[in-house]
């Protein structure tokens, strides 16, 4: 994750005594997927279903991203109909709330979105279903769930700006082509490490939903 807010900030800072950052990615609960190919420094992956958390919110990618994550941070902090904690996933997704070309199926992105609107999610733990996760208490936020889906993936580290994340992004689609294989929709940015990660430590990655073979 980037330098999202002040709230992170601290949560992060009290981990960070504790928790070297790899350490804490670790530590962190993922979504679960399996490995399907591997070619160029590419995976080819296979993700279950999930449960997000999500808002859609309007800005440049950096700002839409701190705006976003403090609105869904609010929510599993206690801001939910139980006051209920949480546990704080990883990756943290962005995409375009709008795709200018192929309609998603479902997650999140760093392109334009149209009208600079972005969607942020964070993905809920995998113990919760659709009756037992808590529900908001603030209308900007969404509970949806997410098909299962495969997705090519490129890692990365370093910071994620918008320059390396376009480049990255690039660097994906003409790995994807090469390949041969069917992008069905918008592509994916994830961030998965707290605020004081070292960026040469950082693990970020884009993704492209692919169509099944």
């Amino acid at each position: 994750m980037m330098d999202f807010t002040r709230l992170g900030a601290l949560t992060a800072g009290a981990l960070a005594t504790v928790l070297p950052s790899g350490m804490a990615r670790a530590a962190t609960e993922q979504p679960t997927y399996t490995v399907l190919e591997r070619s160029g420094g590419v995976e080819l992956r296979q993700y279950s279903p999930r449960l997000v958390a999500e808002t859609t919110v309007k800005g440049d990618e950096v700002s839409a991203r701190n705006q976003g994550f403090r609105v869904i941070a609010g929510y599993i902090f206690g801001a939910n109909q139980g006051r209920a904690a949480i546990a704080m996933t990883s990756p943290v997704a962005q995409s375009p709330a709008r795709a200018e070309t192929i309609a998603m199926t479902a997650p999140v992105a760093q392109s334009a979105g149209q009208g600079g609107e972005w969607k942020v999610q964070f993905f809920m733990p995998a113990k919760y279903t659709l009756a037992t996760l808590p529900k908001p208490n603030s209308a900007l936020v969404r509970i949806t769930e997410l098909p299962a889906q495969r997705f090519a993936v490129l890692r990365f580290s370093g910071l994620a700006g918008r320059g390396t994340v376009a480049s990255k992004t690039d660097d994906l689609k003409a790995k994807v082509a090469a390949l041969g294989w069917t992008v069905a929709g918008a592509p994916v940015t994830w961030f998965y490490d707290p605020p004081w990660t070292l960026p040469p430590m950082r693990r970020n990655e884009v993704a492209l939903p692919i169509t099944p073979r």
